[in-house]
């Protein structure tokens, strides 16, 4: 039975293995939740409510996960999401400007810190984790520099935009008192989803995305293949810096206002997110498709976690540290199986 099993994986590359396991114990977990939890799951929109509160996540694990491919990490996009949100809401409501500039704002700083943090860890071979390390610290730096005191955004074309919600035809149910209730989604999931499926499409079939599983897999092996490794990191770097400033906005869009508290840990729950994903810190495997669903298990898991009635938030932690140190595990031991039936 194990030699199948050997064998059935074999045939298997790396990425797709991780992803579907990943996409089979998130169905596993939220059947499970559905049926133990009761009514709190069973809705649609219990579903469409996780990813309107994980709408940023998305963004910024995707970044992570291009980040991770190529073997580095990108741990300031917690406190570029913080900054991001304060400049566009001081932008917006202090200074009387427009939502179409915020946007370009939000695009900008994520830009800056693309290009810097790339051109540091790409050019001058600097170790990622220190330079996004210092780009944590000086994100959250400038976000109190701008402004100190947390606050809402009363821009009534930014309220508008903020309220805006896109039916979901059909995925709709009866409330309590035995009204029909519509399923919604906010703006920010519709832009998530386009960032996933734009950046699968990336990696499936361009030779930017295989150079990043080639630079992360093995960066000498890259070389000789003449794939010009510099560059790619540079681009990764740059493109989570730009996801960073896509999410950030998407993150204000959502909370609606400025805070230097905003995203606090968000760095490390993308981590998280993009490891449950199945992408690998070693680099050279990963999927966008699993780093959603790795997403969607995190807040299932904390959801759950909070329905059981462990509100306090250590419980969270817990679980969230249970079940990527599980995750991590199932890893280690499919890889191991594969590369052993691979030997064989």
């Amino acid at each position: 039975m194990s030699k199948g099993f050997g064998n059935k994986i074999k045939n298997i590359s790396d990425t797709n293995l991780l992803l579907t396991i990943t996409v089979v114990v998130f169905f596993l977990m939220y059947i499970g939740a559905m049926i133990f939890q009761g009514e709190g799951f069973l809705k649609p929109q219990a579903l469409f409510n996780i990813l309107n509160a994980n709408a940023a996540l998305i963004i910024l694990s995707c970044g992570m996960s291009i980040v991770m491919i190529t073997g580095g990490i990108d741990i300031s996009v917690g406190g570029v999401t913080a900054l991001i949100s304060m400049c566009c809401a001081v932008y917006l409501d202090k200074a009387g400007g427009n939502v179409a500039v915020s946007v370009l704002i939000a695009l900008l700083i994520g830009l800056a810190f693309g290009l810097v943090q790339g051109f540091l860890v790409a050019y001058l071979e600097i170790q990622p984790f220190i330079v996004t390390l210092a780009g944590m610290f000086f994100a959250r730096g400038m976000t109190t520099i701008v402004n100190t005191e947390p606050f809402n955004v009363a821009n009534e074309a930014f309220v508008a935009l903020k309220n805006t919600r896109i039916i979901v035809p059909g995925m709709g149910s009866v409330n309590r008192l035995g009204n029909y209730v519509d399923a919604y989604v906010e703006i920010g999931v519709i832009i998530a989803l386009l960032v996933v499926i734009a950046l699968f499409c990336v990696l499936k079939w361009t030779k930017l995305g295989r150079s990043f599983y080639a630079v992360g897999g093995n960066s000498q092996s890259a070389l000789m293949l003449g794939i010009n490794v510099k560059r790619t990191k540079f681009i990764a770097h740059l493109l989570c810096g730009v996801l960073a400033g896509i999410g950030g906005f998407v993150y204000f869009l959502h909370v609606g206002s400025g805070s230097p508290s905003h995203a606090s840990g968000a760095e490390m729950n993308a981590i998280a997110s993009s490891i449950i994903g199945g992408t690998m810190l070693t680099g050279g495997v990963g999927n966008i498709i699993g780093t959603f669903f790795g997403v969607l298990s995190l807040s299932t898991i904390q959801n759950i976690v909070s329905s059981a009635g462990l509100d306090q938030a250590w419980w969270t932690g817990i679980t969230v540290a249970a079940m990527l140190c599980l995750f991590l595990v199932v890893q280690s031991i499919v890889m191991a199986v594969r590369k052993k039936a691979s030997v064989k």
